[in-house]
């Protein structure tokens, strides 16, 4: 399959959607996914083309990875949290909706149950959230 430049992740990153962004480096950039699991549940994204992780380079895994950790840690802080879960879904047989590669970070307490998915979060929510994230990076 071939990378589609009009995904909504590729969108984002030209600044044609809006999106609360967290923390973006030279490699990555990281948002605020609008359909919440979890208070905080961050999309790591590689700024360059990749559809999934079965065809980013190296170099691409690398990068992603090492933001996905320091997120990590600053959700632990920004939320108090006493875990981390991570996923990441390749193709639509593995659960992958938005073909560029990403992966989901969220906070985890315990005995609290993620959300269901498809639910839409208020902007004001996303953005204290974001701010709290921020904050814990600093």
């Amino acid at each position: 399959m071939n990378y589609d430049s009009d995904n909504i992740f590729a969108k984002i990153l030209r600044g044609e959607i809006p999106a609360e962004r967290v923390y973006e480096d030279a490699d990555t950039l990281v948002f605020m996914d609008i359909m919440p699991r979890a208070d905080g549940h961050v999309l790591v994204i590689p700024k360059t083309p990749a559809r999934n992780m079965l065809d980013a380079s190296p170099q691409q895994l690398a990068a992603c990875i090492a933001t996905v950790q320091k997120i990590a840690h600053a959700l632990l802080r920004a939320f108090d949290a006493e875990g981390i879960t991570t996923q990441q879904f390749n193709e639509a047989a593995g659960g992958q909706e938005v073909f560029h590669l990403h992966y989901h970070v969220m906070p985890r307490h315990d005995g609290v149950r993620m959300r269901a998915p498809g639910t839409m979060e208020k902007p004001e929510v996303l953005k204290a959230n974001a701010e709290r994230i921020r904050a814990a990076l600093s």
